[in-house]
């Protein structure tokens, strides 16, 4: 008897539901494995990728502003806050700069400063770049972008029109207005 309704239920027809979910869950379930090397369009667009920056950055610039003998809050003005204050090294301060850019070197810089008790005693720092070149370096695609002048220089400076001279104010300061003479009542009762 069991066996009969088994047999019987062998040969029912499958329900249109289950045709029309079969190919949606194929599809979803296999999207990977329908082409041996990957998906084609992931090959040819690459995936977005953020630029890190990790540290601070210091110039050229910055370092040539450095003299002996300098406070700790100056060094701090002109450098930054250090990555690495250690508590244990008092009188060093370390700057670590890194840069990771998508297909673009990585670019790493170590700059250490030394005091002797509140005073700069000495700065350790490779080759840095200037503004400009560490600018140019970052830049986004092959030809960078162009970096507007923040200085005037002296033929600028002296291509500039004249400010007007002003003319000395008639009578004295106590000629000038002194504002309305108002009179307030007293704030609380008297």
């Amino acid at each position: 008897m069991r066996l009969l309704r088994l047999l019987s239920t062998m040969h029912r027809p499958v329900p249109l539901r289950l045709l029309a979910f079969a190919p949606a869950a194929a599809l979803v379930a296999g999207c990977g494995s329908w082409f041996p090397g990957g998906d084609p369009v992931a090959r040819w667009v690459p995936a977005y990728r953020i630029d890190i920056q990790q540290g601070n950055v210091v110039t050229r610039e910055q370092v040539e502003k450095l003299k002996p003998g300098m406070t700790r809050l100056q060094v701090r003005d002109i450098l930054g806050s250090p990555l690495i204050a250690d508590p244990f090294h008092a009188d060093r301060w370390d700057y670590i700069f890194t840069f990771d850019q998508p297909r673009k070197p990585k670019q790493r810089r170590s700059i250490v400063v030394l005091f002797a008790g509140d005073q700069l005693q000495d700065v350790e720092a490779p080759e840095l770049p200037t503004e400009r070149e560490f600018i140019a370096s970052i830049a986004k695609g092959s030809g960078g972008f162009k970096v507007s002048l923040l200085e005037l220089t002296p033929e600028q400076v002296q291509a500039l029109p004249k400010p007007p001279k002003a003319e000395p104010a008639a009578g004295s300061p106590a000629d000038a207005p002194a504002g309305a003479a108002r009179t307030y009542p007293p704030l609380e009762p008297s």
